[in-house]
């Protein structure tokens, strides 16, 4: 058992949060609380025009977000480890990368609202990796809605996601440069990741390892 009780995990587009998620849940049989992708019907749209489909977008994740982030206070929360693969709190990232003034004006009114009654995590972890991994890990997984993505519009999410999680405060967070990091092909790896989670702190933890030696 993990020395926290509700754990979330994120980072931009194809860093492997997902994927972490489930390796966590499986290696402590914690509960899984995932994020519904694939059934928002404006995201392919947005992702071949952004500026046309954004709104949309964007609202349909804050209240599928929402409606999910409910369901969890009607479960018992502290009967085993619950695991998340992302933090209700960064959907005001992609918010401010991608709406309109009047857009946002009307976004922040809506979030901040919902904001109050969404549970904190007791520890977050964020990772990182450099745009080229991001853009060959977005490939290689074959998403068909993803494979048009801009590259200048990831590397801006890259940096978003970094400016927001230097000033996160609202839980302890650990802080995982995945560069040289495959926790899903390498068990080796994903232990030293483990070990990493299964130790509790407070404040900010980085945990960046060496690249492997060539052979």
């Amino acid at each position: 058992m993990l020395p926290w009780r509700y754990i979330v995990v994120e980072g931009v587009i194809g860093v492997g949060k997902t994927s972490l998620t489930n390796l966590l849940a499986t290696r402590t049989n914690g509960r899984l609380n995932l994020e519904v992708v694939d059934e928002n019907p404006f995201l392919g749209q947005f992702y071949q025009d952004r500026s046309a489909y954004a709104f949309q977008t964007q609202i349909f994740f804050l209240l599928s977000r929402y409606r999910q982030q409910q369901n969890l206070f009607q479960d018992d929360l502290f009967s085993s480890t619950l695991i998340s693969d992302y933090l209700f709190a960064k959907d005001r990232i992609f918010a401010n990368l991608n709406l309109s003034d009047d857009e946002l004006a009307l976004y922040n009114q809506l979030a901040s609202i919902l904001e109050q009654r969404v549970l904190k995590p007791d520890l977050v972890i964020y990772l990182q990796a450099r745009t080229s991994v991001l853009l060959k890990r977005i490939r290689w997984r074959g998403r068909a809605f993803e494979q048009d993505m801009d590259e200048g519009y990831l590397h801006a999410l890259n940096d978003a996601y970094s400016y927001f999680f230097h000033h996160y405060k609202d839980a302890p967070l650990l802080v995982v440069n995945t560069d040289n990091l495959d926790f899903v092909n390498v068990p080796g790896d994903f232990d030293l990741l483990f070990d990493q989670i299964n130790e509790k702190f407070n404040g900010t933890r980085y945990f960046a390892p060496d690249p492997r030696p060539e052979s």
